[in-house]
């Protein structure tokens, strides 16, 4: 859940500019049939199994628009739903609610897909000591919701943005001029309590990390073989992650490599929505 601060500052913003991308003047459809301040209610239902996520978000949304509109849920971000299943009742002036539902639905909608998705990978690395991790592959604007929704998921947060972490990929190598220089000029400008992490894609490149004292190795798009050979090479002297690719349907392939942790843009970039809908509006 999104603590006061974080609402404020950096989701309701976010909220607000989808509000006005859907409604530039007015909900014409919405004052045809509701010219005048009526109170109605609505049930949240959902059509699909999975894992609900963004609740607060799909009832800040209506809040934005009218601080008296009262969302009861009767479920919890992260708890297991299933089809049929009433997960909220809304009660407010009918045109807020009608003006709201489609935004509010598609953060809903999305941020459960990601957290179904995430729980179904999740679920392959059990009893292992492997770590699954989101990437920046996130659709832009949506980050804080799509990160979010992984965490509740049961994966965990690679860094956020480029201001949070050092990872070096192949063009960093390339620009700086090869793996040593790169982690050499790294450790020279970021701060001191940054690890840095070197992106590989051969042996040779792991043994210059290793060498370079880099703090974590993503072994990127390599065979197996090669990622047994270059895990038997750090030998524990870096933590080491695993990425390229990774999907739901291959990373059985990578869970028996024990490594620290396998990485997924996956998780959000490929999520399918959890269906839900917004149904029995009526008077009240």
């Amino acid at each position: 859940m999104y603590d006061q601060v974080t609402m404020k500052l950096n989701v309701d913003p976010l909220i607000l500019s989808a509000l006005r991308e859907d409604i530039t003047s007015e909900d014409v459809s919405a004052n045809c049939v509701m010219p005048h301040p009526q109170m109605g209610q609505a049930d949240l239902i959902c059509k699909q199994d999975g894992i609900i996520c963004g609740l607060q978000v799909f009832a800040r949304v209506f809040e934005l628009l009218d601080e008296s509109v009262r969302v009861e849920f009767f479920v919890q971000d992260g708890e297991l739903v299933t089809k049929g299943q009433l997960m909220a009742k809304l009660r407010g002036d009918i045109r807020t609610l009608l003006c709201g539902e489609r935004t509010a639905l598609n953060y809903l909608q999305r941020m459960s897909g990601i957290a179904t998705y995430t729980h179904s990978v999740a679920a392959l690395l059990e009893g292992t000591k492997t770590k699954l991790l989101d990437t920046r592959k996130t659709t832009p604007n949506n980050r804080i919701f799509e990160k979010y929704s992984v965490r509740v998921g049961g994966g965990n947060n690679h860094r956020y943005n480029l201001s949070d972490g050092v990872l070096l990929k192949d063009n960093h190598i390339g620009a700086a001029g090869g793996v040593a220089k790169a982690v050499t000029m790294a450790k020279a400008y970021a701060p001191f309590v940054r690890k840095i992490e070197v992106e590989v894609e051969t042996l040779d490149m792991v043994k210059e990390a290793i060498e370079a004292s880099a703090d974590i190795i993503m072994l990127d798009n390599m065979s197996q073989e090669d990622m047994k050979a270059a895990i038997e090479f750090i030998a524990g002297r870096a933590e080491v992650e695993v990425s390229g690719n990774v999907t739901r349907e291959n990373i059985a392939a990578l869970t028996g490599l024990g490594v620290n942790y396998i990485s997924s843009g996956a998780l959000t970039h490929s999520a399918p929505i959890l269906d839900i809908s917004l149904k029995n509006l009526c008077t009240i």
